[in-house]
């Protein structure tokens, strides 16, 4: 059966009840890892640290076990992060320029960063991943791009996904969206969008944890109540699927991107890298995680998928 907002390009749960018994000796033990965010519930509460008794998981419905639980923190947890910029809020964009250039100065030492620009479907880099603040910054401008000139963001996330710019698997590799999230495409809300699914599973597939800031779009079709509300729906199915978090302000533009940056920068700064072992039937793919955390008053932040291998 097929649920609502879930990818119908990566979903394989309905094969298995079609697989005689006798195929159960072809299971194998596969592995899977996901960055996961634990906030404190409450603002200003110290948060305790977390242990892998503490967690629990389920990989396509299935009990798991957590094999490892380690804390990204310090400079032996490395971070590469690219801001993806929408080629169409270009001119608009520029009154953020200097809160942008802050949030990358004061990136911690163990991260690289690198900026890209949304153009015609692709995720055209600025520069290579570096932890020169001023080299990264030389790729912050006004973007060549013009309005409506990105058909769908959702193209350029997933041609990321399948380049990124390091070959380095160890890292954590975030992706911070600054766009309206409108397919133009499919302007109406369409939790099913296939593009957008495949952007999810692209992501999942090369590790990422995509966050999101909405930043409406100089087009008029971008700026109507119904395409804000299905941008920022997509938005928001992408960066839960992925465990990162979307950000907006209403229907308009924030007046200031800095709480964002601040509340990225926190959630970076409270992830674990979790690795997963549980039964893979066939081939490597893209299942449903369910994470719980036996934490009271905490905040959790998991992908709700994970790519098995």
């Amino acid at each position: 059966m097929k649920m609502p907002g879930i990818p119908a390009l990566i979903v394989s749960v309905a094969v298995s009840a079609a697989v005689p018994c006798f195929a159960q000796k072809d299971d194998q033990q596969g592995h899977a890892r996901a960055v996961v965010t634990i906030l404190p519930g409450h603002s200003g509460e110290q948060m305790a640290e977390v242990s892998p008794q503490d967690v629990k998981v389920k990989v396509s419905g299935k009990e798991s076990t957590v094999t490892s639980w380690t804390p990204l923190r310090g400079t032996d947890s490395r971070l590469e992060l690219i801001l993806l910029i929408d080629g169409s809020a270009r001119t608009s964009l520029g009154t953020q320029f200097g809160e942008i250039t802050d949030f990358v100065k004061e990136m911690p030492a163990n991260g690289k960063l690198a900026i890209g620009y949304m153009t015609n479907g692709r995720a055209a880099m600025a520069g290579p991943l570096s932890s020169d603040s001023a080299e990264v910054l030389k790729g912050l401008r006004v973007s060549p791009g013009s309005p409506g000139s990105n058909g769908s963001p959702y193209f350029c996330l997933s041609d990321l996904a399948q380049h990124w710019p390091s070959d380095d698997r160890t890292a954590r590799r975030v992706v911070l969206m600054i766009t309206d999230g409108v397919d133009n495409y499919e302007r109406q809300l369409d939790l099913n969008d296939p593009y957008v699914h495949a952007a999810i599973n692209d992501s999942v597939r090369a590790g990422l944890v995509v966050y999101s800031i909405y930043w409406q779009s100089m087009g008029r079709a971008n700026s109507t109540p119904n395409a804000t509300d299905a941008g920022q729906s997509l938005l928001t199915q992408v960066t839960h699927a992925t465990g990162g978090n979307s950000y907006w302000q209403g229907a308009g533009n924030p007046v200031s991107f800095q709480p964002y940056f601040s509340d990225l920068r926190r959630r970076l700064n409270h992830q674990y890298a979790a690795g997963i072992a549980t039964q893979l039937r066939g081939k490597p793919d893209v299942k449903d995680l369910k994470l719980d955390l036996h934490v009271p008053s905490a905040k959790v932040d998991a992908p709700e998928w994970v790519f098995v291998n």
